[in-house]
């Protein structure tokens, strides 16, 4: 069962991942805060025994604003 998910996962994560040339830094610094997010999310809640889906929202949620913040700072800065 993992496997099937695994696949189609990582397939999306490289289509993305190629998408992100054409993004300004502050939205590059979103998506991979929110991707960040979302996995240590996921792993948090796995690991405490919590739903692991709640856990990838709310790391996404969390990660994608401080990519965001991030990003905009780094983007006043060039």
């Amino acid at each position: 069962m993992m496997k099937k998910i695994s696949y189609p996962l990582v397939a999306m994560l490289l289509v993305g991942t190629a998408g992100c040339t054409n993004m300004s830094t502050e939205q590059q610094g979103t998506l991979t805060g929110a991707g960040i997010g979302a996995a240590a999310g996921a792993g948090v809640a796995a690991l405490a025994g919590g739903s692991g889906w709640t856990g990838a929202a709310i790391g996404a949620v969390a990660g994608g604003v401080a990519g965001n913040i991030k990003g905009r700072r780094d983007e006043e800065n060039r």
